[in-house]
């Protein structure tokens, strides 16, 4: 049914599950959103490798489609990031604050650290005030960044700030996912009145579904992550962003079962009548979601085939009663691609968890992105 397959006479042949990595569709997910905010410039969120598809090829790409500011949690991760870039600039910061102990770390890799409070903020003012930094502002998240009194503190006091490097302002949105939420207002006033304050420091404060509110969210540089491997970041719109990532793993059996019979560890799944099922290399030791069992599907040469009875470690079966053509051992079944969303609803959780689990035991394979313009 696929147009390729894994033939099982070919000794060199291998009934392993990889996944497709598109560089080129995460590039223009960039370009789409360098087009909805035409008045700042695009970051990009790194962090957790990437989400879960590989910093080290995303990042290059990334810089190739212009991308000069990213983000990532940690300094280990940051120092990732330095050397996928391979000598190219780009301003890699932090999240995870300034720790004294990372100092020698954070020059070596050239990385600004985010900070979240006033002592982390008197801690860099007297050992490195040569540093460059991003102050974040939490604006009702209560999650990181100076809360209300904190932010006043410094706003107060502009001796806090004097001989610092001062890359970005930021603060992070908590509901931009539903546009009409009442917080979504609160928030941007709050950091508004911030940048009245700091006028001459870039913003940041648009996440990936910020990128999709009005412009007076967009200030000067977004801070997308799921959007660029193309998640969608606001339910409910139009999704302006290309799937990237998919998983394709071969069938290794199929089957004919008779009605009565069950399918998976605890016979969860009962046939109401007779099909044929296949199984299918790949599981939840994958991160293909152990939940998603419940309304989950892959596909066959773009026809769907729904999940039946548990996945397990590393095999998950399909129905192939909707599959006209025959199916054999080899074929190829894909997994998430344009159904990334659906199959995130159906395991319970979101796209963010989806993709961040996808599992190092794949085969990784890279579609090449678009060269660096001259």
């Amino acid at each position: 049914m696929n147009d390729t397959k894994t033939d099982p006479a070919d000794p060199a042949a291998q009934p392993a599950p990889r996944l497709v990595i598109d560089l080129a569709a995460i590039q223009r997910n960039f370009a789409a959103l360098q087009r909805l905010a035409p008045t700042a410039r695009t970051g990009a969120v790194v962090k957790a490798n990437a989400y879960g598809l590989g910093a080290s090829r995303v990042i290059p790409a990334l810089a190739d489609a212009g991308c000069r500011t990213f983000y990532v949690a940690h300094t280990a991760e940051g120092r990732e990031a330095r050397e996928a870039l391979a000598g190219r600039e780009a301003e890699i910061f932090v999240f995870n604050g300034f720790w004294p102990a990372e100092l020698e770390s954070l020059r070596a890799a050239r990385l600004f650290p985010v900070i979240n409070d006033l002592h982390q903020l008197q801690q860099l003012r007297d050992l490195a005030p040569d540093l460059p930094c991003a102050i974040h502002f939490d604006t009702g998240m209560n999650r990181l960044g100076l809360g209300p009194n904190a932010a006043q503190t410094l706003l107060d006091s502009p001796d806090w700030l004097t001989g610092l490097d001062v890359r970005q302002i930021m603060s992070h949105l908590a509901c931009s996912h539903e546009p009409a939420h009442p917080l979504n207002g609160r928030q941007l006033e709050r950091f508004a009145a911030v940048r009245a304050r700091l006028p001459g420091i870039p913003a940041s404060f648009a996440n990936s579904g910020g990128a999709m509110l009005a412009s007076r969210y967009h200030f000067d540089i977004l801070r997308p992550g799921l959007a660029l491997y193309g998640g969608h970041p606001a339910p409910g719109q139009a999704n302006p962003f290309e799937p990237s990532v998919r998983i394709e793993a071969p069938v290794l059996q199929v089957r004919r079962i008779a009605a009565g019979d069950c399918a998976g560890y605890g016979a969860i799944f009962t046939a109401t009548h007779d099909m044929q099922v296949a199984t299918v290399a790949t599981g939840y030791a994958d991160g293909l979601v152990r939940a998603c069992g419940d309304g989950g599907y892959g596909r066959i040469g773009g026809v769907k085939v729904p999940i039946i009875g548990r996945i397990s470690m590393d095999l998950t079966t399909v129905d192939l009663s909707q599959v006209s053509g025959p199916v054999e051992p080899g074929d190829w079944v894909s997994f998430l691609g344009e159904d990334v969303e659906p199959m995130a609803q159906a395991a319970r959780t979101i796209t963010y968890e989806f993709l961040v689990r996808l599992g190092q035991r794949f085969q990784r394979t890279y579609l090449p992105g678009m060269p660096a313009a001259k």
